[in-house]
């Protein structure tokens, strides 16, 4: 009897449409994760409350749920490639609005233009997810899906290093004298208005970078070459495709999960700093835990991918989500540094969960996946609205993060009882796939 042949994860065909598709996973990780510490450079320079500061989360994974289905129909109309390099072609446009922002001084300005950012990247994502999924067999797709997406962390490290070492760390807004009082807001206006443009030119300048090299992809992809699913991308009928898609608990439960995930993974990443600030450690410093953050989150990501082909992905999502529990739970409970390190943990745990929960939840969709996919990127919205109640939660007592405690714990730390609930419901879902459809 012939040994049955290995099926690749990727075949020679398609490996460098691949790596220009899976290159964009870095790209919007680099967007993500150079905006979550900007909630506190926008904090510090425009004198916002917790709650005001969380609008920058609001505003950019609110534009995922705005633009998802809108890129979805796009995609059914055209094609993958066309909805890539429209989502590119917005990206650009909303990292550029950046230099008119600072000029203005407007907030709100900064806001829309982060809006417009992630309008580029709901398209990117609706389509280069399940784009990855159909560049060969169904048997590998989630772990295609996975290995694409340890490139997501990797650009969030480089955009976390641009925010560290060409933001955090000359924002003069941030300043203290020698026992650690902010010299900002000793300032009269006048020289707080100095600051202020100063501070607002050093926010704006990573953007339009990154607009600029965004620009460049758009090219290379524009020129290249790029494969079809026939199946994957054939006209379906959006209505009829949505009921088939509802009328499956797997897929309903998997957005539900996916949104409850990414409220936990942006809460624990955007409040780091803050969590850090109470221990007495430096904006600057801070950023440091972060990027800790992201490299566990990266060496889990890696761990999960290999571990994903000798173990059922739903019990390998379970078992990660109790882990997650666990860690939160110190972080939460644990004193001094021993708190930041167990929140530093849950990355690890965090790492599998967005690419898995996707991939079973459109495991089998077939021509249906482009819709399902703009349902799983509308479930990004968590990541809005759980830091929104995050920073709601930590006002309660006033602007501090330790103006009130809840069960021994200041509110910043108890705040990640919201986490906590997040990643029992991905635990949740883990379990209830792995004993009800036993995925591969």
């Amino acid at each position: 009897m012939a040994e049955n042949k290995k099926i690749s994860i990727v075949s020679k065909a398609v490996i460098v449409p691949f790596i220009l598709i899976t290159s964009l996973f870095a790209l919007w990780g680099l967007a993500n994760d150079m905006t979550n510490p900007m909630v506190r450079g926008f904090q510090k320079v425009l004198e916002l409350t917790n709650t005001q500061a969380s609008l920058v989360q609001l505003a950019f994974y609110g534009g995922y749920f705005t633009m998802a289905i809108p890129a979805a129909l796009f995609v059914n109309k055209y094609s993958y490639k066309k909805g890539v390099l429209l989502g590119l072609a917005l990206y650009a446009a909303g990292a550029l609005l950046f230099w008119p922002a600072a000029a203005k001084e407007s907030y709100g300005f900064f806001l829309t233009a982060l809006y417009i950012l992630t309008f580029g990247l709901a398209f990117l994502e609706t389509t280069s997810n399940p784009y990855i999924l159909s560049m060969g067999a169904e048997e590998t797709a989630t772990q295609r899906l996975n290995f694409a997406q340890m490139f997501n962390p990797m650009g969030s490290i480089l955009g976390l290093l641009i925010a560290q070492n060409f933001v955090l760390g000359s924002l003069r807004s941030d300043d203290t004298t020698p026992d650690g009082t902010p010299i900002y807001d000793t300032l009269e206006e006048s020289a707080k208005a100095m600051i202020r443009t100063s501070d607002l030119e050093i926010i704006r300048n990573p953007y339009v970078i990154l607009g600029l090299v965004v620009a460049v992809f758009f090219v290379l992809i524009s020129v290249m070459k790029m494969p079809q699913n026939k199946h994957q991308e054939a006209k379906v009928n959006f209505s009829d495709s949505v009921k088939r898609l509802w009328k499956q608990p797997k897929f309903v439960y998997g957005v539900v999960a996916q949104a409850f995930y990414v409220g936990a993974q942006i809460m624990c990443w955007t409040y780091v700093y803050q969590y850090a600030e109470t221990l007495g450690i430096d904006a600057k410093s801070a950023v440091w835990y972060g990027l800790a953050g992201y490299i566990v989150f990266l060496i889990g990501r890696m761990i999960g991918t290999a571990l994903m082909s000798k173990i059922d992905s739903g019990k390998l999502l379970m078992f990660f989500g109790f882990g997650g529990m666990l860690t939160l739970v110190g972080a939460i409970f644990l004193p001094g540094m021993l708190g930041i390190y167990s929140l530093i943990a849950t990355s690890l745990f965090m790492s599998i969960m967005f690419p898995t929960i996707y991939g079973i939840a459109l495991e089998g969709q077939g021509e249906d996946a482009k819709f399902g996919a703009a349902f799983l990127v509308m479930a990004i919205v968590g990541g809005a609205l759980l830091p929104y109640l995050q920073g709601y939660m930590l006002d309660f007592g006033g602007v501090g993060y330790e103006d009130i405690t809840f069960l021994g714990a200041s509110e910043m730390r108890f705040s990640f009882v919201l986490s906590f609930l997040c990643l029992f419901v991905v635990a949740l879902y883990g379990r209830t796939v792995y004993k009800k459809y036993h995925t591969q």
